[in-house]
């Protein structure tokens, strides 16, 4: 298993695109620099009002593949 952190602060106006299938990833920059492409529906369960904010932790397979975004 591989963890990424990163830090997200996307206002609620910004992320409707990606909310609405728009755009369809999001790329992050975790805390050592590594850049990410993330799918953007990884991400709907953090909407609020104020958009996506927080330090999150990445949680992938030994190929990357996606298994858990948390919150930190």
């Amino acid at each position: 298993m591989n963890q990424y952190y990163f830090s997200l602060n996307i206002s609620y106006q910004a992320f409707l695109s990606h909310y609405s299938g728009a755009a369809s990833s999001v790329h992050v920059m975790t805390d050592n620099g590594l850049r990410l492409q993330l799918a953007a529906s990884k991400l709907r369960p953090f909407l609020s009002q104020l958009g996506i904010r927080g330090h999150f932790r990445l949680t992938t397979d030994q190929n990357n593949k996606f298994l858990k975004l948390e919150t930190l």
